[in-house]
């Protein structure tokens, strides 16, 4: 909701345009010279006063949109009803809100939206870190009698400075928690901008939190979509190919997931001296076809020495005739520090007496694999098993990448999963025995298989979940004027992940990158994604991966951290929000979400029972555990942690 937004009633009817408005509303180009060119001076008029009436057009439609505005308004009696905050997977409200306003999905129930048609752009932005308690909002309701889940009026600002504010306090984080941020005088912006605040729950389980851009970014289908992909998926499999390379990585995807690259492939990788490279294949002659190669399916077992991990088995099974052809166990060149015997099944009596190196290995290797047609070799995350070789091989299929995660993508679906999920047998169950090599190759072999024989869209979740890309490549929009450009400007590299198929995914390493890239990536977009981390970081909640290290019963994020001046980081966020506003085009909705609240009690929970997990599967008694023990009250502790965890906010407004 914004600020001062008038009450409207009704909600007009967009006509039907039969003509697309030019790019400059009011703004009439004469082609003179393409006039002469048709021979009459009356041609070009009569094309002029085409372009007229369009843009006549256009600006009456721009004034009837102007006069009544969109609005947004709470459905409270929907939220109340359901027991439910606004969800951001349990509904996909969130979701299913953005795709209302900005493509033609159906309305939400949470929401109500006036003249949709009217909006131009959405800008959406997620600040983990904007809570209640940083914004000076009065807190969620816990009596029995009051909902939590309703939306929360913003009190305007004041006009005076806080106070506080100008107390000897100290800024440095070791000083301040997040129930101080308030007294720095938390944004003004979302005061001056927003009439509520809307409680949202993140994604997860009794026990987990799962990822807020997942849920946002992905969703399921509709009923109408999927029997269409699953007709789709029929008629591709009625003409299936079974030709194994298409399933071949290519340079960009061998890049992406940190293969070792061939020379002759990508100049990308650096060989060191004990490196080999399997020779480049013979080009083919057009028109010719290319005769069959040989697949081998891989695996490989390592152990831990001074240097890292080492080779120290590797099994190679032939593709047509199932045998194995190479099984090896390898010395290591250096001491061994732990023989991983919990996964590779190694242990020292078996490694002793051997006396075949790695450059034996890759000796055969290279005679097996150096001949023409140049053999496929399968794995699953190959990429690991030539690292543990030093070997680099141009033609690699992988099954961690032939099959989906059942949570998408940059998820990769574990080996043992696929095999039972897929194939209908277990493995990788022999426990502390460790993996067996041969086992797991011929798992991957038998996956190609089943690839082969069902078709490309077989082990794939497309028929169940799509990016809200895709759901707004089918829409025209409301306005029905082309395509919808999107963006998605984010940490690291969103080209890989959430933004893959967006229009334009741009990279960050700053928040003020971010801030950049929405300002510029609003003008040419009609849909812009950010997230912005400064201030959960000066939180202290963007903190290092929960490990055995952080069992203790409080969670100190601050301990290794330089001191943060929270006060500069609400101020600089106030004014990017204030900046980005102010470019926004008229008829814009501006959405911010928070996401989730403080997740480091949860994540030390979560990493006291691993440990404790971890510890009963290496076969320690009870007895033998003293810290790493977990209760019943732990288990019960994690449960409150993950609920408040997943509590977030969500603001909504259009720009008049």
């Amino acid at each position: 909701m914004k600020r001062g937004s008038a009450s409207t009633v009704g909600q007009p009817t967009a006509k039907k345009q039969k003509t697309s408005p030019p790019v400059s509303y009011g703004l009439v180009q004469v082609d003179t010279q393409s006039a002469d060119a048709e021979g009459t001076a009356g041609e070009g008029s009569e094309w002029t006063k085409v372009e007229k009436r369009k843009a006549k057009k256009a600006r009456h439609l721009e004034a009837k949109l102007d006069a009544r505005p969109p609005r947004f308004m709470y459905a409270n009696g929907e939220i109340t009803r359901r027991r439910e905050a606004v969800g951001i997977d349990a509904y996909q409200d969130l979701r299913e809100f953005v795709l209302h306003i900005v493509a033609d999905a159906p309305p939400p129930g949470w929401i109500r939206v006036e003249n949709p048609q009217a909006i131009r752009k959405v800008v959406v932005l997620l600040i983990p870190g904007l809570t209640s308690t940083v914004l000076s909002l009065p807190p969620l309701p816990t009596s029995a009698t009051s909902n939590p889940n309703l939306p929360l009026s913003i009190p305007l600002p004041t006009d005076g400075s806080n106070p506080a504010s100008t107390s000897d306090e100290a800024d440095d984080l070791s000083d301040l928690t997040e129930e101080a941020a308030s007294r720095y005088g938390g944004v003004p912006f979302v005061a001056k901008t927003f009439s509520h605040a809307c409680p949202t729950k993140a994604p997860g389980d009794a026990t987990r939190m799962h990822s807020v851009l997942s849920a946002f970014f992905h969703g399921p289908v509709s009923g109408e979509e999927k029997k269409k992909r699953v007709l789709q998926r029929i008629a591709t499999e009625r003409q299936l190919d079974k030709n194994p390379t298409q399933y071949l990585l290519n340079v960009e995807q061998m890049i992406e997931n940190d293969y070792p690259i061939p020379s002759y492939m990508a100049d990308v990788f650096q060989k060191t001296e004990c490196w080999v490279e399997i020779p480049e294949p013979p080009a083919t002659s057009p028109g010719k076809m290319p005769p069959v190669a040989k697949i081998f399916a891989i695996d490989c077992e390592m152990c831990v020495t001074e240097d890292g991990k080492e080779l120290a088995r590797v099994c190679i099974i032939e593709f047509t005739s199932g045998k194995v052809v190479y099984d090896q166990l390898v010395k290591p060149p250096k001491p061994i520090t732990d023989y991983l015997t919990r996964f590779s099944g190694i242990t020292a009596e078996a490694l002793n007496p051997v006396t075949t190196t790695l450059a034996d290995v890759q000796k055969h290797l290279l005679g097996l694999l150096s001949v023409t047609p140049t053999p496929f070799l399968l794995g699953h995350s190959l990429e690991s098993d030539l690292r543990a070789l030093k070997m680099c091989h141009p033609r690699c299929i992988d099954t961690a990448l032939l099959y989906h995660h059942p949570r998408g993508r940059p998820l990769k679906p574990g080996l043992a999963w696929l095999t039972k999920k897929w194939c209908g047998r277990e493995i990788q169950a022999r426990g502390e025995g460790g993996h067996d090599p041969e086992e797991d190759a011929r798992a991957c072999l038998d996956l190609l298989k089943k690839k082969l024989d069902n078709g490309p869209g077989f082990g794939e979740f497309k028929t169940d979940i799509e990016s809200i890309f895709e759901r707004m490549g089918r829409s025209t929009g409301h306005a029905g004027t082309g395509s919808i450009r999107s963006a998605v400007v984010d940490h690291g590299n969103p080209g890989t992940w959430h933004g893959a198929k967006a229009t334009t995914p741009i990279a960050c390493k700053t928040d003020e990158e971010v801030f950049q890239g929405v300002l510029e990536a609003i003008p040419t977009h009609q849909f812009v994604f950010g997230r912005f981390t400064d201030l959960a970081d000066a939180l202290g909640w963007v903190t290092p991966k929960a490990n055995a290290d952080t069992v203790a019963g409080t969670v100190d994020a601050t301990s290794d951290r330089p001191p943060v001046n929270l006060r500069n980081v609400l101020s600089t966020l106030n004014t990017r929000l204030a900046a980005i506003h102010a470019t926004l085009p008229s008829r814009t909705a501006f959405i911010l979400f928070s996401g989730h609240s403080d997740p480091r009690r949860m994540s030390a929970l979560n990493a006291k029972k691993n440990v404790f997990e971890t510890a009963l599967r290496a076969g320690k008694s009870l007895d033998d555990l003293d810290r790493e023990m977990w209760s019943a009250k732990d288990g019960r502790e994690l449960e409150e942690e993950v609920e408040k965890a997943k509590r977030g906010l969500v603001f909504v407004s259009v720009k008049a």
